[in-house]
């Protein structure tokens, strides 16, 4: 009898063994570039992809939370990789087998690196919040396989952070905000590398090993900042902002990679070629790279697509979607140049995506 219950023990821990040892997964952490619709589950948040058009080229071409008109880089990024898309956290049908299956997506629209950022914005999660989210997501993934079989999934997954832009956008670059007239451009930025210095370290007691953080683009010249400029053209102090960023950041990754046990973090770029994209359009088959494909008329800025905004005849044609984010065209041209970057190759021996390139965009009028 004795013989008989450590056998069934063991074919138990050898399938909880291998369960754990599935295809692996990916733990997203990031804001309104990378959201999935976390913050659709806000219910007080003004930061929400949910009206039409957002995710007009995305599946059935309803709103999903994807503050664009079809995939976020981090989807086509994983995609490429044979990794699985991550559901949103606050997903109401989000399981412990599904975070098995697929890991998590934690990103919120109007969420920074500090707490303080997007405060307007009333209900989003920074990054402080979602690394909380992750650590109790951690017990319930231990709760149920066990800690050690936990701890290898966890360790064996892919991560990526991708925050920032709200730092500035919404914050210091806002009077509005305490940042704003407490710091000096350089002070801020080594304020955001001092705390995101402790949130990466916190994320690798946690067994984060294999991470990338994103980069910002050139923010001077998305369509928000150049309507609010005088001239219309990109705004090069708010550039060169971005510029200064990088440089911190990539800095920051490569140290804690030298002082972390077994940290492979690095820095996902892709400064040069959205410059270029946008300085440039016609080199890479876009015909506007200064406006949104999805607007108000005149009224600008419109900040948020919604259904009484006109939209481009071609999507495909336009660099921005909104006044803030790029369109599913120029997001695979992002995600390509970080995937060269970084000399990313196949993970999973996986199927096809669930949804891939959006299909020539179709006319509505």
């Amino acid at each position: 009898m004795e013989a008989m219950k450590m056998a069934i023990l063991m074919i138990l821990l050898l399938i909880i063994s291998e369960h754990a040892k599935g295809a692996i997964v990916q733990f997203i952490f990031g804001d309104s570039l990378s959201d999935v619709g976390n913050n659709n589950y806000l219910p007080r948040s003004l930061a929400k992809a949910n009206l039409p058009y957002y995710g007009i080229d995305f599946g059935n071409g309803l709103p999903n939370g994807r503050y664009t008109n079809g995939r976020t880089v981090a989807d086509i990024i994983g995609d490429k990789m044979g990794l699985p898309r991550p559901p949103a956290f606050l997903d109401p049908n989000l399981t412990v087998d599904m975070i098995l299956e697929k890991g998590v997506n934690f990103a919120s629209g109007g969420g920074g690196i500090l707490n303080e950022t997007g405060q307007w914005f009333i209900q989003k999660f920074c990054l402080w919040k979602q690394i909380e989210l992750f650590e109790g997501t951690q017990q319930m993934v231990s709760k149920k396989i066990g800690r050690q079989a936990a701890m290898e999934f966890f360790t064996n997954s892919r991560y990526v952070v991708a925050l920032g832009s709200n730092d500035f956008i919404n914050n210091y670059l806002m009077p509005v905000y305490k940042d704003s007239w407490t710091y000096t451009t350089t002070q801020f930025i080594d304020y955001l590398m001092s705390t995101l210095r402790q949130q990466l370290i916190v994320l690798h007691g946690y067994g984060v090993r294999q991470l990338v953080f994103f980069g910002l683009g050139p923010m001077g010249c998305i369509p928000l900042e150049r309507v609010l400029g005088i001239t219309g053209g990109c705004q090069t102090k708010v550039n060169n902002i971005a510029f200064q960023f990088n440089k911190a950041a990539s800095n920051l990754l490569k140290d804690l990679s030298l002082h972390l046990p077994n940290a492979t973090y690095r820095f996902g770029d892709a400064y040069d070629v959205v410059a270029d994209v946008i300085h440039n359009p016609n080199k890479y088959g876009f015909e506007n790279s200064d406006s949104p494909c999805c607007s108000f008329g005149r009224i600008r800025p419109a900040l948020t697509c919604i259904p009484a905004s006109s939209l481009c005849k071609d999507r495909s044609k336009y660099v921005f979607w909104d006044e803030y984010h790029p369109t599913d065209a120029a997001n695979e041209i992002i995600a390509e140049q970080i995937i060269a970057n970084l000399g990313f190759k196949p993970i999973n021996a996986s199927g096809e995506a669930p949804f891939g390139a959006p299909e020539p965009a179709p006319s509505l009028f």
